[in-house]
């Protein structure tokens, strides 16, 4: 069976679109994802006429060359004009007001990849054409193949109702896990511990054992201190990759914190030389785009142990097809389901393997 992709030759290019307009274009939003947006637009010579930004938000505040403004600002001085989508948001508010906005322009997510430099476009999809359809043949369920179809179609046009279409709650993916009450569980970028508690409350607090990795030094102290008094826990101020080294990390706190070229020295660890042959019975992992190095550094594990994982799958372009293929060489017999949880844009797209 085949990908069926009528769907996405019917649509047009989020770059296509914006290079071919002649309305104007308005970013809306500051910081890494507007920078990145900004750089392919010069590259592409694409021009944008500004910067806006929640109201809230606005405080006078310019951005590279740009003086923030209000959209009703840009209602006043422009009438009609494109905006370019260019933060991500998973609070319920702050997505019903992109929804609004949306509701009064046409609005686009120019898709630039959390790390690395492939750009979801017609080209990128010709040259991984027979990988996506392998990966499409090994999901599990007709869901996740319309998730995976969505995601593609998103990334490709900017449209947001192709998120709207493929969104499901946690709930859901976690009963596709069905998490017991004896879990050995493996949290691979474990920030504050809030993704340690996610996992007690579907498992009713019980559990046997935790190991934790978390590489940023404040996000480890809040760690530490989160899960202090806990039992049969491991935490480790470590980054998990596929060989024992230092690298250098972002000075970003919270979940931003990942590999830089340059920034914090830190330590990394291939996960088997941690465990050293420790049974894992599940595995959460969002390292901030080092998923294919974490899963290269963990081999023993998931051959041994075959453990249930939970894996952030929207960091990089390919990650949506290629952890499928990595894992699938890795453990034939998983059972790959994807999910898209709310969140704009495409992140918190997850790959769930039993």
């Amino acid at each position: 069976m085949e990908i069926n992709m009528n769907f996405i030759k019917g649509l047009t290019s989020v770059w296509t679109m914006l290079e071919e307009t002649e309305k104007p274009i308005v970013l809306y939003g500051m910081g890494d994802g507007a920078d990145k947006v900004l750089d392919e637009f010069e590259r592409r010579g694409i021009k944008a006429h500004g910067v806006m930004a929640s109201d809230d938000f606005v405080r006078s505040q310019c951005f590279r060359d740009f003086t923030v403004k209000k959209l009703s600002d840009f209602e006043n001085e422009l009438g009609d004009f494109i905006i370019a989508l260019c933060f991500a948001s998973q609070l319920p508010e702050v997505m019903e007001q992109i929804k609004r906005v949306a509701d009064r322009h046409m609005m686009v997510v120019p898709s630039v990849p959390v790390f690395g430099e492939n750009i979801f476009t017609l080209s990128f999809y010709n040259e991984n054409e027979k990988k996506i359809n392998e990966a499409y043949n090994l999901l599990s369920d007709d869901f996740s193949r319309k998730v995976l179809r969505n995601i593609i179609a998103f990334q490709f046009s900017g449209e947001l109702r192709f998120l709207d279409d493929c969104t499901t709650d946690k709930d859901e993916a976690f009963e596709i896990l069905s998490l017991g009450e004896d879990e050995s569980y493996l949290d691979l970028g474990a920030y504050n511990g809030d993704t340690i508690d996610e996992f007690l409350s579907y498992t009713g607090g019980k559990y046997h054992s935790i190991t934790a990795f978390e590489p940023n030094p404040k996000s480890f102290g809040k760690l530490s201190e989160h899960c202090a008094g806990m039992e049969n826990i491991r935490l480790w101020q470590l980054g998990s990759y596929n060989r024992n080294t230092t690298l250098y990390f972002n000075t970003k706190s919270g979940r931003n914190c990942a590999i830089s070229e340059h920034g914090v020295p830190t330590q990394a660890a291939r996960v088997d030389t941690i465990l050293c042959g420790q049974k894992i019975t599940y595995a959460k992992l969002d390292v901030e785009g080092a998923e294919r190095e974490t899963f290269e550094g963990m081999e023993n594990t998931i051959r041994l142990f075959k453990p249930k994982l939970n894996v952030a799958a929207y960091h990089r372009s390919e990650d949506i097809f290629s952890l499928i293929l990595q894992l699938h060489k890795l453990n034939p017999e998983y059972r790959f389901y994807l999910r898209h949880h709310p969140y704009i844009p495409h992140w918190d797209t997850n790959l769930y393997c039993v």
